[in-house]
């Protein structure tokens, strides 16, 4: 036998045991899904390489580990006879994260339908004190506005103390009910989503549950006039950034109209030459952080894409939560694998929120000298930023 031949037969020798070898593997582990419990299951998942749980949980296993401790530290959630913290919180990690039905937790899990949904809702309860202490608003303080990303432009943007932007998450309507919930052009149930982040992507403030009709404007306006609801109002020498869907007055800093925004059109287009376009890229790419945050948080949580038919306050809670997860995992500073993607400004995004409005809402309480103090303050940093 000539010497290539032996070759191709050591080859194909070795293949065939290669392949015997995973399909046993293979097997082992299905059998092992069928026959482990919920609790078993878990500790595999914590014992297991930190790639296993991110993929399965899309959070990092000491992340979750720490976040089950401070729950039953604050005593919002405790073992019971059944189930520990760690697999209630893992059987709400699944349900967001790959956006399962009861009936599929249940069979990983070992646990009938209403345990399911009882632990489910235990924990959801749990998130409304979790999230007060992870979705806090900016303190406004010099200090805590220091980031390492374009320390160029935030020099000129100096009142700059973050970004604010509505989203649209996918919510599960009735049909006699459903008109005011579609948004313009759209064919599938939303609720508005009013969002403040800061630039290290997380967020400061959420207000969730609102009709998915609703202009962007609108939304900003009626939050801030309920005291309730305690908008972090920026003091007078600072702003929040937006986009021209809301108004450009005393706070609240937007682009210039008729003149390129979006950062798509940058990339795919000249570079900018007027003074308007110069400041509209500096600014949408200081904003940009709150579409990067809005990204991270509809990768990791599917259940925002096509929400299952909870009743409307368990929906919007879950939209609560899900923020204040994605907080607990940026604070942590332990590499997570979304947060770097998302990182890079280049990085393609959905703008499937991004919507024709019409002109923002007019708030009866603005004054013709809050609005002139920030076209004068615009059109100073568009100046500045000419000549860098």
């Amino acid at each position: 036998m000539k010497p290539e031949q032996k070759r191709l037969f050591v080859i194909i020798g070795v293949k065939l045991i290669l392949k015997k070898y995973f399909e046993k593997r293979r097997i082992k582990e299905i059998n092992i899904a069928f026959t482990e419990s919920g609790a078993e299951y878990v500790k595999r998942l914590m014992l297991s390489n930190s790639n296993m749980c991110e993929e399965l949980m899309r959070v990092n296993g000491q992340v979750f580990l720490n976040m089950c401790a401070l729950f039953r530290e604050k005593g919002w959630l405790q073992d019971s006879r059944y189930i520990s913290v760690e697999e209630k919180m893992a059987t709400f990690m699944f349900t967001l994260n790959h956006n399962l039905r009861s009936h599929f937790v249940k069979q990983r899990f070992k646990h009938s339908s209403q345990m399911m949904s009882k632990y489910f809702h235990d924990v959801l309860r749990a998130m409304l004190h979790f999230s007060k202490e992870m979705i806090m608003p900016p303190s406004f303080d010099e200090d805590s506005l220091q980031f390492q990303t374009h320390t160029q432009l935030r020099q000129v943007f100096k009142g700059a103390v973050g970004a604010l932007d509505g989203i649209l998450v996918n919510a599960y309507i009735p049909r006699d009910s459903q008109i005011s919930y579609l948004p313009r052009g759209g064919r599938v149930c939303c609720q508005n989503v009013l969002a403040i982040c800061d630039f290290n992507m997380i967020f400061t403030f959420v207000w969730a549950g609102w009709e998915g009709a609703a202009h962007d404007s609108q939304v900003l306006m009626e939050t801030m006039s309920n005291p309730e609801n305690n908008f972090p109002l920026p003091p007078s020498d600072k702003y929040y950034l937006c986009d021209d869907a809301y108004m450009h007055t005393r706070g609240f800093m937007t682009p210039y109209r008729n003149a390129r925004y979006w950062l798509p059109d940058f990339r795919d287009g000249p570079h900018p030459t007027t003074k308007e376009e110069k400041f509209n890229y500096a600014h949408a790419k200081l904003r940009n952080v709150i579409e990067r945050a809005f990204g991270v948080l509809k990768a990791r949580f599917p259940i925002l894409k096509t929400m299952p038919p909870y009743d409307f306050p368990t929906q919007r809670n879950i939209v609560i939560a899900c923020v204040a997860i994605h907080n607990f995992i940026r604070r942590s500073a332990i590499m997570d694998k979304l947060f770097e993607q998302y990182e890079d400004e280049d990085v393609r995004l959905e703008y499937d929120n991004i919507q024709t409005q019409d002109m923002p809402v007019t708030n009866e309480e603005t004054t013709p000298f809050d609005q002139t103090f920030m076209y004068n303050l615009r059109d100073q940093i568009a100046s500045e930023l000419v000549v860098l």
